[in-house]
């Protein structure tokens, strides 16, 4: 009887060490469900309104500033964006994205985005003319909910 409860209590230590990555996989490809009441610009792609999910991809390619950009049921894959760290000066335990404006006609671009609880996030490349279009432009930082 007591080596049973022995091996039953060593299968649930050992489920609950297996359940432990699995929590923390979120933190660190920093998953986040985003959405947007209007259609809004990424580099090279205007996404239409709708629900998105940001994902950072996998860090053992080499490349750990890439985002993708899947539906929020991750069956579709939108776009792989090249992103450069930057930093903040206060964090938030809420996900914040900094919009800019390069022409009133055109969707906003998303310039930065910070998961929740970080200082440090991901600031989306755009190509030079673009860049310098939307540095010049008027920007707006949103925190979500």
């Amino acid at each position: 009887m007591n080596t049973r409860k022995a091996l039953i209590t060593l299968g649930l230590v050992l489920a609950a060490a297996f359940m432990v990555p699995v929590a923390q996989a979120d933190e660190f490809d920093q998953a986040t469900k985003l959405t947007f009441n209007q259609s809004f610009q990424i580099p090279g792609r205007t996404l239409p309104a709708g629900t998105y999910l940001f994902v950072r991809a996998d860090t053992s390619t080499g490349q750990p500033n890439l985002i993708r950009i899947l539906n929020s049921d991750r069956s579709m894959l939108y776009a792989t964006v090249s992103t450069i760290p930057t930093s903040r000066a206060k964090r938030t335990d809420k996900t914040a994205l900094t919009f800019g404006e390069q022409d009133p006609s055109q969707p906003k671009a998303i310039l930065t985005w910070f998961y929740p609880g970080r200082e440090t996030g991901h600031e989306f490349v755009y190509p030079k003319q673009e860049q310098r279009d939307l540095a010049r432009g008027r920007q707006e930082t949103v925190v979500g909910d």
